[in-house]
């Protein structure tokens, strides 16, 4: 199981991001370019000094991603707001790469595309949507908790 931010464009949330795979032991995929200079500095504050514990990948672009070795172990899983199957219905196997978009404008077509299984978590029709970081955090350990690989 692994995590994946296209193109983050707010370092903080990256930053949390991280804390969040570190806590759970998780890969992170970072596909570019990203909105913000990638630094230490830029997510020291979120990622606290989690950021060492985390196994980070960056890509320069979807291509890349798409065709990195790890990418073509398992299924993606695109959290969308426009999904299809609500997450209590998903069913998360190990290889899964749980992928996130920008916080400003999602993912484009051609990603959405690429999911082998659009996922979203309801909420409040009143809502827009939640921060990335909370729905990483949410559909992570939702798919953890499924494949049995949440720490003891």
């Amino acid at each position: 199981m692994q995590i994946a931010f296209y193109q983050p464009d707010i370092p903080q949330n990256l930053g949390s991001n991280f804390r969040i795979a570190a806590c759970f032991s998780t890969k992170v995929d970072i596909i570019g370019p990203c909105g913000f200079p990638l630094t230490a500095k830029a997510l020291r504050r979120s990622a606290m000094d989690y950021g060492p514990m985390v196994d980070v990948e960056q890509h320069d672009s979807w291509t890349s991603f798409k065709n990195s070795p790890d990418r073509k172990k398992g299924r993606l899983v695109l959290f969308t707001t426009k999904g299809a199957t609500p997450l209590l219905e998903t069913k998360f196997e190990s290889g899964d790469t749980l992928l996130f978009g920008r916080e400003s404008a999602g993912v484009p077509d051609e990603v959405h595309d690429s999911a082998q299984i659009r996922c979203v978590i309801p909420l409040n029709p009143e809502a827009r949507s939640l921060n990335v970081s909370v729905s990483a955090a949410i559909a992570l350990h939702e798919a953890l908790r499924q494949t049995g690989g949440l720490p003891r």
